[in-house]
Order: structure tokens, then C-alpha cells, then sequence
């Protein structure tokens, strides 16, 4: 199952981009094997500043076609690490080949792209900044890997 990352903003070199290059490295490593991955970001940037309805379009266009749709929002549904690989091996178990993870802009993601997915998740009740829930996502997907490979790297 292929994981596209489809996200609003560039990402510049620092340590979030560091994190970021880590983690998806790890997941596609332990995921090769479990038939997840490999990840892919898509940046896209609303230029003209024309709010969240643009984003979204941007986005639309980022996600594959016929992709299952899951969207990173603080209205989303709380889950457990252990959930959360749970989901995925559920989602490639079921024949999804392609897996987008949206993340919006600095305002969240327009109401009428929320409407469209699939699913939401929520990384708890506070608002991150984007670029943070990028780094927290690469390692949540390195996680669930790690958990669907029984590695020691998740402790409970």
C-alpha cells in the first residue's frame, strides 16, 4: 500500500525536515516488508493566499486517484499507537493501494475537503503547527510499522 503525504507548505531544511527524512526512511525500510509503503510527500502552496478552498484544490489534485482519503484534524478520532498500525495493516488488509494523509494549512483543512475522507485522525485536542504534525505523522508511521513487525521500538 503506497503512503502519500499531501500536505500545505514547503517544508524547509531544519531539524522538523530532518525528523522527517529519518522517520520516513525507517518506515519504508520496516514497512517493504509488511506491504506498506513506500511514502511520498506532496507539498503543495496556495501562492496567492486565497485561503482554505484553495488549499483544498490544491490538495484534491495532490491525492491519487481512487486513494483512500484520511485527514489530520483536531476533530478527528483519538487513537492508540497500537490503533493506529491496526488501522493500516486494516486498510492493506482490505486492498487500499494507495493511502493519502492530508494535512492542512495554518486555518486546518476547508470543511468541504473534511467531508470527503475516508477518515480522521486527531493527534488530541491542542492545535500543532502543520509542519510539527508532518514530523509526529512520519513517526506514527514508522511506529505502526514497527508494531505490525513486532520491533521493540513501540513500549507499552
Amino acid at each position: 500500500m503506497r503512503v502519500h503525504l499531501c500536505v500545505v507548505g514547503r517544508l524547509r531544511s531544519g531539524p522538523e525536515a530532518t525528523l522527517i527524512d529519518d522517520y520516513m526512511t525507517r518506515f519504508d525500510r520496516t514497512g517493504r516488508a509488511l506491504g506498506l509503503g513506500p511514502v511520498k510527500v506532496i507539498e503543495v502552496e496556495d501562492k496567492k493566499s486565497r485561503g482554505m478552498g484553495a488549499e483544498a484544490d490544491l490538495l484534491r489534485k495532490a491525492i491519487p486517484s481512487g486513494a483512500r482519503l484520511v485527514v489530520m484534524d483536531e476533530r478527528g478520532k483519538l487513537m492508540t499507537s497500537p490503533d493506529f498500525a491496526d488501522k493500516l495493516a486494516g486498510w492493506r488488509d482490505t486492498g487500499t493501494q494507495d493511502l493519502a494523509f492530508v494535512i492542512g494549512g495554518a486555518d486546518g483543512i476547508d470543511p468541504s475537503l473534511r467531508a470527503e475522507a475516508d477518515f480522521a485522525i486527531s493527534f488530541g485536542k491542542m492545535v500543532w503547527p502543520h509542519m510539527l504534525v508532518r514530523v509526529m505523522l512520519t513517526e506514527q508511521l514508522y511506529r505502526a510499522a514497527s508494531i505490525l513487525s513486532n520491533a521493540p521500538y513501540h513500549r507499552e
